[in-house]
């Protein structure tokens, strides 16, 4: 099924683009008509980008992989930060730091000072500085958490980038192209599609749109953690029962040989017996003879003393 229908994007305004005179040709697939100056959004392909989109980001968090949102408009920042936040993924809604993907190790550099001056002030050595030297670190702090707060658990170069303007964000798709980082995003009318590798032709000026997308996406991206959460569960409980049976067939095995040496004990016993029977009887059959031999000795002289 479908993640969304034609009913919801018409409320919210997807199909309104820019003006004619604005438009890229690029869009012109995904233009259904013109009116009044304005173009009008094919919505019946908007919603096939969509659930394209969503099942792609899926798979990408299923795997375990962080996917970076980038939206600095005003009519997005409130809508990434809430609700991409709910799903622990890195976004970006103040201004797009020049080289964080193309130089992500000085990005990383100062994602560190962060949390560098929060262990001073946890040990208590911030509190030896002087005032101004504590009030400079302190707003050095607050612009890092400004910038960078949002991409902290963000330890290597994301999976995939999701961008809500593509004009705006040009230099966030350069540089995600040079990466071959695959890119997301919401293209209107005078945008290129041919610059992202999955567009979604949609209004990305109104704010019912932008949060309609980005909240659909959102819920995708929680079903592929989810998914990805009980495989786990699965994988830990059959190796739990795999290891209980590896335990439980050692003894078995140790059994079965003590069982076995049993049996060899047993045979060896076996074919020791009749041969001592053998010894006792040729014992009893010498006896036997020799007793035999005397009694003809003793019969002969007998027959001897007679005549």
């Amino acid at each position: 099924m479908p993640r969304t229908n034609f009913d919801q994007l018409l409320d919210a305004g997807v199909h309104f683009g820019h003006l004619k005179r604005k438009w890229n040709p690029a869009m012109a697939p995904y233009i259904f008509m013109e009116r009044n100056g304005i173009h009008i959004i094919d919505l019946h392909k908007t919603i096939v980008k969509i659930d394209e989109a969503a099942s792609a980001l899926k798979q990408i968090a299923k795997s375990g992989r962080k996917i970076l949102f980038v939206a600095t408009k005003k009519q997005a920042k409130e809508i990434v930060d809430e609700k991409i936040a709910n799903i622990n993924m890195p976004f970006v809604t103040e201004r797009w730091p020049g080289g964080m993907l193309t130089n992500f190790p000085t990005i990383r550099k100062s994602v560190k000072k962060m949390s560098v001056i929060d262990r001073m002030e946890q040990e208590g050595t911030f509190s030896n500085l002087a005032k101004r030297e504590r009030l400079q670190i302190m707003r050095q702090r607050a612009k890092l958490e400004k910038n960078f707060g949002s991409i902290a658990d963000l330890s290597r170069l994301p999976a995939a980038l999701f961008v809500v303007d593509v004009m705006k964000e040009y230099i966030a798709v350069r540089e995600a192209k040079r990466l071959n980082i695959p890119v997301f995003a919401i293209v209107d009318t005078n945008s290129d599609p041919n610059t992202v590798d999955f567009p979604i032709p949609a209004n990305d000026d109104a704010s019912k749109s932008i949060a309609l997308i980005i909240d659909i996406m959102a819920k995708a991206i929680q079903e592929g953690l989810e998914e990805r959460k009980v495989e786990k569960e699965k994988d830990a409980s059959v190796k739990e029962k795999k290891q209980v049976e590896k335990e439980g067939e050692e003894p078995k095995r140790t059994r079965a040989r003590k069982t076995g040496s049993e049996k060899q004990e047993d045979r060896e016993k076996k074919h020791a017996r009749p041969r001592r029977h053998t010894a006792e009887g040729k014992s009893k059959v010498k006896a036997g003879s020799s007793a035999d031999s005397e009694k003809e000795n003793t019969e002969e002289k007998s027959g001897s003393a007679t005549e």
